[in-house]
């Protein structure tokens, strides 16, 4: 065990630029994937990635090891009456750098700068699946509050509403057009995410 942490690569961690959004998007799709986290999975997208690089650049961060993407970390403050939340809503680790502590040093650096610019409180959600995560947190004092529940329904497959989708041509209506226009050709190339989401770790204990 003690020559593992010796032996744990440089990594450095740094505020996210804008060629590494194509980079995180893809990371995460490689760790978002339906059949482990499929709530990940379907909350993800380029979006995620692209508006808190616009929003909130100082909680928006990388870490490198060398020249790798090893993993990054996005976050956002949210203000309620007096109270100044800091909330973490994606951290991902290529599992390439499993267990070689990324994932801690994302999350330091990001609530330091959370503790700066105000925070006093911290929300960190997840997958109920991901055990790797909830341990994580866990082990940062977090405590788990409650379990929420996301229900799905998938229209093209329901007769009552398959024939407003056809009436929209299969639901591409104004607000799709607009939102595909404005899609980065970066980051999705035209490619649509299959239909089957914010927090994946490596298990560092």
């Amino acid at each position: 065990m003690a020559s593992e942490r010796t032996s744990r690569p440089e990594v450095t961690v740094r505020e996210m630029e804008l060629d590494d959004l194509a980079p995180v998007y893809h990371l995460g799709e490689r760790l978002f994937t339906c059949d482990l986290y499929p709530f990940l999975y379907r909350t993800w997208d380029e979006w995620e990635v692209v508006g808190h690089y616009n929003t909130d650049p100082e909680f928006s961060l990388v870490a490198e090891v060398g020249d790798a993407l090893a993993g990054f970390i996005i976050g956002t403050l949210i203000s309620k009456a007096s109270w100044t939340y800091g909330y973490i809503v994606w951290l991902g680790v290529d599992r390439a750098f499993h267990s070689t502590g990324v994932a801690q040093k994302l999350y330091d650096k990001l609530v330091e700068r959370m503790v700066e610019a105000g925070a006093r409180y911290l929300i960190a959600d997840t997958d109920p699946s991901n055990t790797a995560a909830l341990k994580f947190f866990g082990k940062k004092g977090f405590k788990e509050e409650r379990e929420h529940v996301v229900l799905s329904l998938n229209l093209s497959r329901n007769e009552r509403y398959r024939a407003v989708l056809e009436k929209h041509g299969n639901g591409h209506g104004e607000a799709e057009l607009k939102k595909s226009k404005r899609s980065s050709a970066s980051l999705k190339k035209g490619k649509e995410k299959p239909l089957c989401g914010a927090t994946i770790l490596e298990p560092e204990f």
